[in-house]
């Protein structure tokens, strides 16, 4: 899985599923890698959206009255 160009919707549905397998079985070390990194571009996805938020909100210090 090409973790950096995939949609984000699919790197949810990936964790999800690494989610489901742990609770059957213990993970394997390639899986809790993969685990590992796809929660890291999650994380980031979220630092970047919330970064753009942010960024778009204009100020206004002028007081009313």
């Amino acid at each position: 899985m090409d973790i950096e160009n995939a949609k984000i919707e699919e790197v949810i549905e990936k964790i999800n599923s690494l989610y489901k397998t742990s609770q059957q079985r213990e993970l394997n070390n390639e899986e809790k890698d993969l685990q590992s990194r796809l929660r890291k571009r999650y994380i980031d996805n979220v630092k970047k959206n919330f970064r753009a938020q942010l960024e778009g909100i204009e100020l206004n210090n002028k007081k009313k009255g």
